[in-house]
């Protein structure tokens, strides 16, 4: 066996694809039907997706919601903040939340069960079912709203699936969205709904294989609901 052939670690058939698990040397990678989705040569963005969040976050004892499992980076990081009371992962895909529970992803070699409850759930419909829950909503269920894997994520970066994100989170909670490309529609698209405040879209840009690659995170702030024509709470931003 040669030092790039992949190593299969697991492989699983369900309602939404399969998914593949394997390990390229010291990389983990993850395959959906097919289709290279990601790997841990580079976890910075993800692992910004929590930073960028939580310290937007004021007080202890917080409750946040992760939807996406992927390699187990997100997860983690919100787990070594130590005003972290409770994290919920949402993941469509039973197979990786067994892998999880295995030891197999490289985020997240063991599960703190004290802290971490893993949902095998689509996270809309978690999000339609806490209103008022979360500290904090972290979004990482596809490449984003532009190039989907899945064209059934499409709604939750839509006016409605926002709004339900938003709702999720107790007031003065934050909503942070990753995305594979910069999506400053995504970030207007929240400025304009009655629910949002402090919106900011960050570019991350990041060097891999001698190229550049520009990865985005979007953020909110539930704030009080406006009345139609008031200001957008939309901020500047950094970019």
């Amino acid at each position: 066996m040669t030092p790039d052939e992949p190593v299969e670690l697991g492989r699983a058939s369900g309602p939404h694809g399969e998914v593949v698990l394997r390990r390229r040397g010291p990389v983990t990678e993850l395959v959906v039907d097919g289709v290279f989705a990601m790997d841990d040569v580079d976890t910075s963005t993800e692992r910004a997706l929590a930073v960028e969040a939580l310290r937007r976050c004021a007080g202890d004892r917080l409750r946040v919601l992760v939807g996406g499992l992927g390699l187990g980076w997100t997860a983690a990081t919100v787990l070594a903040e130590n005003r972290v009371a409770a994290v919920e992962v949402a993941e469509l895909q039973p197979a990786l939340v067994g892998w999880a529970g295995a030891g197999l992803l490289p985020g997240l070699p063991e599960l703190p069960r004290d802290r971490l409850e893993l949902h095998t759930a689509d996270v809309a419909v978690l999000l339609a079912e806490r209103p008022g829950r979360y500290d904090a909503v972290l979004l990482d269920v596809d490449n984003g709203p532009d190039f989907l894997v899945h064209q059934a994520n499409a709604p939750l970066y839509e006016e409605a699936g926002l709004g339900t994100a938003l709702a999720a989170l107790r007031p003065g909670g934050v909503l942070a969205i990753w995305s594979a490309d910069p999506a400053p529609a995504l970030a207007d698209r929240l400025g304009a709904l009655p629910g949002a405040a402090d919106v900011e879209h960050l570019v991350l840009p990041v060097e891999r294989d001698g190229r550049r690659f520009d990865y985005a995170i979007v953020l909110a702030r539930r704030g009080a609901q406006r009345s139609a024509g008031g200001p957008s709470g939309r901020s500047s931003g950094r970019e």
